[in-house]
């Protein structure tokens, strides 16, 4: 009311003074990408107390400005060459020919040796696998 008392009839809204961005600053996003490329499993609450910024703000430079996504591991049973892949190919269709011969006697021929196997693993939860990642199709592998 009384911008029209002093003759200002402009509907548009006036450049004002806000607060300035201090945060979301080339250089601040540039210290986020290489604390994540240091250690890809640091989680966002870390790497915003180290910089002093919101968690929010943090997580919104990730996201957005990074494009980058917090992603588990595939597991994978093993990691196999070109030559082991193609030896277990070959065994498996020697097997199952045996099999098509004759599928009454072939558990009789079959020859297993008597051995054991011992592992130790203790393998990460999901959780503890997941990496910052850019968003694309490469995921990391656990084997």
């Amino acid at each position: 009311m009384t911008q029209f008392k002093r003759g200002d009839f402009s509907t548009c809204d006036a450049l004002r003074p806000g607060r300035p961005k201090t945060v979301t600053t080339p250089e601040i996003i540039d210290q986020i990408h290489e604390i994540i490329l240091e250690d890809r499993r640091i989680s966002a609450k870390p790497i915003a107390e180290q910089l002093g910024i919101s968690r929010e703000r943090d997580g919104s430079i990730i996201y957005e400005d990074l494009d980058m996504r917090k992603l588990p591991a595939k597991w994978v049973t093993k990691c196999l060459n070109a030559d082991q892949k193609r030896q277990r190919c070959q065994s498996s269709e020697q097997l199952l020919d045996f099999f098509r011969r004759d599928p009454n006697d072939f558990l009789s021929r079959l020859l297993t040796m008597d051995e054991t196997w011992l592992y130790h693993h203790e393998p990460e939860t999901k959780q503890q696998s997941m990496e910052w990642r850019h968003s694309g199709p490469s995921r990391p592998k656990n084997f």
